[in-house]
């Protein structure tokens, strides 16, 4: 490192990193629900649009969060290979779950920062696309963001 140059605080750094892993999964959210509203038609085809337009703000939010902190944002990627195949509007509604759990995931990662601002902004992007993965899934989970995995209990050794 040169005389010049400053270095970053780690706080600094971690936060550049989940809110570009943030920013990733929303540009993974734009493109995925521009296929799920393409097999979707009528008033789920509508929702498909208005949760495509969420993911397109809170993209947009994140990017100037990014440009603020002297971060250049990551690109979204030209295409992305979907998790699952999607010729069914059942198969749809499929992607958009795995969207936004994989968002909320994301997600948690701010809710972990130490700066209220941007925990606030993840807790609200949480509860978000939960609502939204609710939805499509039909039914909700305890833990957004979470795999089932990591919210069971472990099994005690018996005596």
């Amino acid at each position: 490192m040169s005389r010049y140059a400053t270095a970053v605080p780690r706080s600094a750094l971690a936060t550049t990193a989940a809110l570009q892993a943030a920013l990733a999964a929303e540009h993974a959210a734009v493109y995925g629900y521009g296929v799920v509203g393409a097999n979707l038609a009528g008033s789920r085809q509508a929702t498909a649009m208005t949760d495509w337009v969420a993911h397109q703000v809170a993209r947009d939010t994140l990017e100037a969060m990014l440009r603020s902190r002297g971060a250049q944002p990551v690109a979204a990627a030209v295409a992305y290979q979907l998790p699952v195949t999607v010729r069914t509007p059942g198969q749809a509604a499929s992607l958009a779950v795995i969207l936004d759990d994989r968002v909320a995931t994301a997600y948690l990662g701010l809710v972990a920062l130490g700066s209220t601002s941007i925990r606030q902004f993840g807790a609200l992007q949480v509860r978000a696309a939960a609502l939204r993965a609710a939805f499509w899934r039909g039914s909700t989970v305890a833990f957004p963001g979470l795999p089932a995995a990591a919210v069971t209990a472990p099994r005690r050794q018996e005596s």
